[in-house]
């Protein structure tokens, strides 16, 4: 038979890609396991009223919620249930077997009073410290669900309002990098050291800090949730979802606006994360929406523990503040590796793709102003201020990132990534990536990157600024 040259390079090339397919088919199988693995089963039903529960919004409800679920956790579990109306709340406390629901015609509301939250041993933006609990928490639980088509308004603003008049106060004192951890905010849904946690349907709005937090919990899903923080005003850190130190978690279907990070993955800061050392990893994040916000995919900044191990596919930004977000600081480490970003459309955000090394300085770096005495300031401001040693792991690193099927409608700058000189952008991997936006911006301190079907396109005709890289090229 005469060899046909032609017939060979189709046969080749159809044979690569599908071995190419099938390996990152295997590459992602984990993907089929995250999420919760069960859910309550006893379908009894306690409803809050029948403790004592009234929809008079102007009395705090906390203690009878708390005796309704503590009641269903010492039967053996079922759903804690309210009639509709409005109630009022501080912190309550989940337990292993409980499923909380919050029906349609139910509306929760957060106390406005810090007496009504309870300070527990938690973390907070990557430092373990004590910190006041959450509106819900699932805290060293099993087998927890929290579902319905109802409303929690977390009332926010007293936290916004308490942290702007610190910050007024703190930074001409040279003090940015800690009146986050001073202000002591309350987040809106906790679940920390729990497996097996469902959280579906509800409407969020208004939280007074971060909204929905899993942090050291496993095997955890958020489905059909929708945040909407800008209902009463502008507040500050109201992320939507974060998940800190946690693993096979699944979110899908959800959508948020918010006035930071969307959906965010973090695992702990500077010396503290390096400590804790506990990876964020197997996370699926699915056909979800972000609208206002810091990034509809946000890594860090806080990587100390590591964050590996990450699907998000099928996703929307609209006026988002950055698509793809990757960020951490000089003294955070921790390694940033094998993240799969596909599927998704961006219209009218900042930055389509944002990475770096050195995020926000006058946050992301302590020190202790002269005048104070170290002995006699806070604990954790002492941890905030414990010095990496030796400094070298504190760098991070960035590598084995894939971005495929994005589309870009509209962005102010295409992509701004900057690595640094002792820790490389390594092996970024761009494939059938399209964008519009006013100009293209800058790639530096970055190795091998592989592009295949890119196009970039500038209002002002500018071309990707490439420095101090190799093997890269758009």
């Amino acid at each position: 038979m005469k060899f046909n040259i032609v017939r060979y390079c189709i046969l080749l090339s159809a044979y690569l890609l599908i071995t190419t397919c099938l390996s990152a088919q295997q590459h992602l199988s984990w993907a089929k396991n995250v999420g919760a693995r069960k859910t309550p089963s006893s379908k009894k039903v306690y409803w809050v009223n029948d403790f004592g529960a009234t929809t008079d919004s102007t009395k705090i409800i906390t203690k009878t919620i708390q005796q309704a679920i503590d009641k269903c956790a010492k039967d053996g579990g079922g759903v804690v249930a309210f009639k509709p109306g409005v109630y009022l709340m501080g912190s309550v406390f989940l337990k292993s077997g409980v499923h909380l629901k919050i029906d349609k015609g139910v509306l929760l509301k957060g106390s406005t009073s810090f007496d009504d939250y309870p300070e527990i041993d938690t973390r907070i933006a990557g430092i373990e410290m004590r910190w006041p609990a959450a509106l819900i928490n699932v805290m060293n639980q099993k087998n927890v669900q929290v579902s319905g088509e109802g409303k929690v308004n977390a009332q926010g603003k007293f936290c916004w309002d308490k942290y702007w008049a610190m910050r007024k106060e703190y930074e001409p004192k040279g003090l940015r990098w800690i009146v986050d951890y001073d202000a002591k905010r309350v987040r809106t849904f906790l679940v920390q050291s729990s497996s097996d946690v469902t959280l579906k349907g509800l409407t969020f709005s208004n939280a007074g800090f971060w909204t929905v937090q899993l942090l050291y919990s496993d095997h955890i899903t958020v489905d059909g949730v929708t945040i909407k923080n800008n209902e009463d005003g502008k507040g500050p850190s109201t992320d939507g979802i974060d998940i800190d130190s946690s693993t096979w978690v699944l979110v899908e279907n959800c959508d948020i606006d918010c006035n930071d990070d969307d959906f965010c993955l973090k695992s702990g800061r500077d010396a503290d994360g390096l400590r804790v050392n506990r990876p964020t990893e197997y996370v699926v994040i699915r056909k979800c929406i972000a609208r206002k916000g810091g990034g509809l995919l946000t890594l860090g900044s806080e990587t100390s523990g590591g964050i590996r191990h990450v699907l998000a596919t099928d996703l929307i930004a609209m006026g988002t503040g950055n698509g793809f977000h990757i960020k951490s600081a000089t003294t955070r480490g921790g390694v940033v590796e094998d993240i799969h970003f596909q599927n998704v459309t961006m219209d009218s955000v900042g930055n389509a793709f944002m990475y770096t090394m050195n995020w926000n300085p006058t946050y992301s770096y302590s020190s202790l102003p002269k005048g104070y005495n170290y002995d006699s300031i806070p604990a954790h401001w002492k941890t905030l201020l414990q010095k990496v040693e030796p400094a070298e792991k504190g760098i991070p690193h960035f590598k084995d990132i894939h971005v495929s099927n994005v589309k870009v409608r509209y962005a102010r700058k295409a992509i701004n990534a900057a690595g640094l000189e002792q820790s490389q952008l390594e092996n970024f991997n761009f494939q059938n990536v399209e964008v519009n936006a006013a100009t293209a911006g800058d790639v530096s301190n970055a190795q091998g990157w592989k592009m295949k079907e890119v196009s970039i396109k500038t209002a002002d005709g500018s071309k990707v600024s490439i420095k101090n890289s190799n093997a890269v090229g758009f």
